[in-house]
């Protein structure tokens, strides 16, 4: 029999499963502790934008304040790596023992150079394992030079304007054959092959081929059932479409792996009431009494990856206008969702200015039902972002209905 549950236990189980229903740890944060934060997540989004931050370093600080970037670059950049690139929800760092099973079932080849003939793409591909084999890490940028290749650009927007270097680099990495050792500063890949990164007892594959033993093969539903055990316990407890999104799996096949999962026990059918689909909860999902955590949100966490789970589960609308015209944006461009205690309760449009070493509120908007020390809880949170990102001052502008409250606590701290 399913458990029935309220939509406030639901929330709750939630954000247990995230690691945002406790107040953040007091003391140091230590690599142990960052360590234990990614396990929890299983994958964290990376994204270009960083108008406040990186948005992979944002996860972190939302759930544990103020620690040091470096133990995120010593996880994902020294052996044995705790942390590794490739698909997964989007461009993610994943665990490295979810490589082979990722490799299985994404499909990016759109990304790379699929399309491109293949004797060009072939020839191209092993002059490029060739001398990553023989040598060290390289950006594209890097290769290109190296390799002696030039080309005519073409400038029509496709493929980000990529050269061939880069098309056939970005197909390598769909294929499982090459890696980011590292990141530059620019943010570009430091590409190495797949072999130098993957722990000891892990094995690269030689490439995809295909899907290698087909989507209805043992290994493959295998690793679909780990990925979606996964996936369950990053959510706690949702629906089919939560659990296959989390690493942009099929639905059908994930559908197919949590009926298995349900027969073996790691899953239990539950219904919440409020919340009309089929859902699940994973067997090691806890219920805390009560939700004491405050945070705020990159547009990127994984706790807000599925808007619909978030519209039915928080009654909280969300989308990211990046791409809206400014003059058609409702919030602004780069918006944060605050969490307090179990809702979200207001969003934030943050940028770091940081050459004058401010904080910028370019606007705050209160949900219709926000508790009266929203404000207050937000400013402080606002202020511990500041610290950890060097920055010395928060300043509020008066866009938003939360902004007039906002900057009344700001002018007393």
């Amino acid at each position: 029999m399913a458990a029935s549950l309220s939509l406030l236990q639901a929330r709750r189980i939630a954000l247990a499963a995230q690691g945002l229903d406790k107040e953040r740890p007091t003391g140091p944060v230590t690599s142990r502790t960052v360590g234990r934060t990614f396990a929890r997540l299983q994958v964290v989004q990376i994204d270009s934008v960083n108008v406040v931050s990186r948005s992979h370093y944002l996860p972190f600080f939302s759930r544990l304040g103020n620690y040091d970037r470096s133990i995120l670059h010593a996880m994902a950049g020294r052996s044995p790596r705790r942390m590794m690139e490739y698909w997964a929800h989007e461009a993610s760092f994943i665990r490295p023992e979810h490589f082979q099973d990722l490799l299985l079932w994404q499909n990016r080849s759109w990304v790379g150079a699929a399309h491109l003939e293949r004797g060009i793409r072939e020839d191209m591909a092993g002059r490029i394992l060739d001398s990553l084999a023989s040598g060290g890490p390289m950006t594209a940028a890097q290769l290109t030079v190296h390799l002696g290749h030039e080309e005519e650009r073409q400038h029509d927007n496709w493929g980000w304007n990529w050269n061939l270097v880069k098309r056939v680099l970005e197909h390598l990495f769909e294929e499982g054959l090459v890696t980011a050792a590292s990141r530059t500063e620019q943010f570009e890949r430091r590409y190495t092959l797949t072999s130098r990164v993957l722990p000891p007892g892990l094995r690269a594959v030689n490439a995809r081929g295909g899907a290698l033993l087909g989507g209805g093969s043992n290994l493959s539903a295998a690793a679909m059932d780990r990925l979606i055990d996964s996936a369950a316990r990053a959510h706690g407890i949702g629906t089919i479409r939560c659990f296959a999104d989390y690493f942009r799996t099929p639905v059908k096949a994930a559908a197919a792996s949590i009926d298995r999962l349900v027969a073996a026990g790691r899953l239990e059918p539950a219904t919440v009431r409020g919340w009309d689909r089929a859902l699940y909860r994973h067997v090691d999902a806890r219920l805390p009494r009560a939700a004491t955590g405050r945070a705020l949100l990159s547009p990127f966490d994984s706790l807000v990856f599925e808007r619909r789970r978030l519209e039915e589960l928080f009654g909280f609308h969300y989308r990211i206008e990046i791409y809206t015209p400014a003059a058609k944006r409702k919030f602004g461009y780069y918006v944060l969702p605050f969490l307090l205690r179990d809702a979200l309760v207001a969003r934030v449009d943050l940028k770091a200015d940081r050459s004058a070493k401010q904080l910028l509120v370019r606007a705050a908007h209160g949900e219709p039902d926000a508790p009266g020390d929203t404000a207050v809880e937000l400013f402080a949170e606002l202020r511990l972002m500041a610290d950890w990102l060097g920055l010395d001052d928060v300043v509020v502008s008066p866009s938003g209905d939360l902004s007039p409250a906002l900057a009344s606590v700001a002018a007393r701290n």
